[in-house]
């Protein structure tokens, strides 16, 4: 008997989560002798949780088609809408809509949270008797999902196109960096990544020569500010000119922190930034050149600009999704998708399953051996490991009118069959 599927994201977009959507649609069409119609939840489990449901068989098909090249998760949304064990309720309600609405399949794409509450979901529906398959779409551009070992998953989708980002900004800033370095000596940049620094590392791939004086410093790294100006200070004296990206996770102190649904700090909305406090830091001590330093925050443009998407990362994104609907109809409930690699060069990799359970307790950081021994810069490992995922061409993204076409599907909310719901975390504390 066939099943209806609900698909949802959660947590921060990247420029390929949306492939990987296109991936689990696809690989339901591929499947429909057991998946029957596919809903897409409005704004991730939150969507699930006020029963605002999109038909995906009533878009068209070529809307979806652009799904492939669409960056974020604009089109049918995301949250970060933790859910806890404390929220009994809610973990409830989501069988209860599941069951509403036929639904026996359920991906989640996301990251450790996002597997967490996959498992949870599993979970709970094997204790109330509900046939309800739960499986897991890896996605971060951060790429602290998994293990040290890089057994659970070698790469997340997201990481690779965040890399690329970095590797052209930093080889742009390089020239920028050349060309006014008589006045602003020092260019300071603030890369994405609270707890680990893969997306910093990243820069290294813009020069893998050694060529420019670029500096990283990472949130696993044992320097302060006292230190990184020492360091500056020297690149200065002898090249007279320094470029430091930094992660922002790196301690400058208080930043006047706010923090988002998860509970991990959002640097994008605090009062103070890791970059300025760099820069604010280096001026007031002093500079060994002339010029001064200044600072430059991406922010969510690391994640959300498709043209510097890698079509590695696309067709990865694309695959693994596919990849969760062929694991969650054999193999069952409690599982996630995952990329293993085979080879760096030529590189290859494959698509498995590990269990839902061992993604949402894992947490990766850029492993110590790989990180140079003063703490500034990466070693020819990491680049063997990043360089494959960045890719080699551009995304291939429609133009139209000279703008950049994306995907725009129909949100229309399928009839609600219970009765209205307000989310736990949507009450007012008492």
């Amino acid at each position: 008997m066939k099943r209806n599927a609900i698909v949802a994201q959660s947590g921060g977009p990247s420029p390929v989560i949306n492939a990987s959507l296109l991936g689990v649609l696809e690989g339901c069409r591929d499947f429909n002798d057991h998946i029957g119609k596919v809903y897409a939840a409005w704004h991730g489990v939150e969507g699930i949780l006020l029963e605002e449901l999109i038909d995906m068989s009533e878009q068209d098909p070529e809307e979806l088609r652009l799904l492939r090249v669409t960056t974020s998760a604009g089109a049918v949304g995301t949250c970060r809408y933790k859910l806890t064990e404390a929220q009994a309720e809610d973990f409830e309600r989501i069988i209860e809509v599941m069951q509403a609405h036929e639904a026996g399949y359920f991906f989640y794409i996301g990251g450790n949270d996002s597997m967490d509450t996959a498992h949870k979901v599993s979970r709970l529906a094997v204790e109330r008797g509900v046939d309800l398959t739960a499986t897991g779409v890896p996605k971060t551009i951060d790429n602290d999902v998994g293990d040290p070992e890089f057994k659970l998953i070698d790469h997340t989708p997201g990481y690779g196109s965040a890399a690329r980002y970095w590797t052209y900004i930093v080889q742009n800033v390089n020239e920028e960096n050349r060309g006014m370095s008589v006045s602003e000596s020092v260019s300071v940049l603030q890369a994405m990544g609270r707890k680990s620094g893969w997306i910093p590392a990243a820069s290294r791939l813009a020069d893998p020569q050694r060529e420019m004086p670029l500096q990283m410093y990472f949130a696993e790294g044992r320097h302060t500010l006292e230190s990184l100006a020492e360091n500056v200070n020297r690149e200065l004296q002898r090249s007279g000119r320094c470029i430091v990206v930094v992660s922002e996770g790196f301690d400058v102190g208080g930043l006047g922190e706010m923090h988002d649904g998860f509970g991990h700090i959002e640097y994008g909305a605090s009062r103070n930034t890791v970059a300025q406090a760099v820069v604010n830091y280096l001026n007031k001590v002093g500079l060994k050149s002339r010029g001064y330093a200044s600072g430059q925050v991406p922010g969510v443009l690391q994640r959300s600009t498709s043209i510097f998407a890698s079509t590695v990362d696309i067709e990865e994104a694309h695959r693994v999704g596919r990849k969760a609907v062929e694991v969650g109809v054999r193999e069952g409930s409690g599982w996630m998708a995952t990329i293993l690699r085979e080879s760096d060069s030529p590189y290859s990799v494959r698509y498995d399953r590990v269990p839902l359970d061992a993604v949402a307790a894992s947490s990766r950081q850029l492993p110590p051996a790989w990180i140079r021994s003063d703490g500034l810069d990466v070693t020819d490992d990491f680049i063997r490991y990043a360089r494959p995922l960045i890719g080699e061409a551009w995304p291939q993204i429609p133009i139209v009118d000279g703008l950049q076409r994306f995907a725009r599907l129909q949100i229309r909310f399928i009839e609600k069959k219970l009765p209205v719901y307000v989310p736990v975390r949507f009450r007012p504390s008492e």
